[in-house]
């Protein structure tokens, strides 16, 4: 993950719908947790991470399983991503059971910065990959919170 932490904020927003529903629904309950996180205070932290990486290793495995499903082509890097994001939660949890609380929030913002590109890259080939082999088509996305430029 980046070290060098740009957002300091990240909010579910229709800007990170990729138009394969069962995606968007994990990456909105990502963007949840990871928020949930950074607003912890001390004595919520463990709930948090556990929360965190509940919802990681479910999240990361229904991709794993989509892309096995669907054959995707670029699965092996985007597994191997998945992997070292998850390793790096764990070594976090590991750190704050140890009292380490201030890992807590570098992680949240290396999160915060590393999901967005993700999702962009990453996740949205695998978006467009199940529709078409699914549903023959391009993922459709309606983006209503989105200002319009006049």
């Amino acid at each position: 993950m980046d070290k060098n932490f740009k957002t300091e904020k990240l909010e579910w927003s229709d800007e990170l719908l990729l138009g394969y529903g069962p995606m968007d629904s994990v990456h909105q309950e990502f963007v949840e947790c990871v928020a949930n996180l950074a607003a912890a205070n001390e004595s919520e932290l463990l709930e948090r991470m556990r929360q965190l990486i509940v919802h990681v290793e479910h999240h990361f495995d229904e991709e794993n399983l989509w892309m096995n499903q669907t054959n995707f082509p670029a699965k092996e890097c985007h597994i191997d991503e998945h992997a070292a994001v998850l390793k790096s939660i764990m070594e976090v949890n590991a750190m704050v059971v140890q009292g380490d609380t201030s890992a807590c929030l570098r992680l949240s913002k290396a999160l915060m910065d590393w999901f967005p590109g993700h999702a962009d890259y990453l996740d949205s080939a695998l978006a467009h990959w199940i529709c078409k082999q699914r549903l023959g088509g391009k993922p459709v996305v309606i983006r209503r919170s989105i200002p319009h430029a006049h």
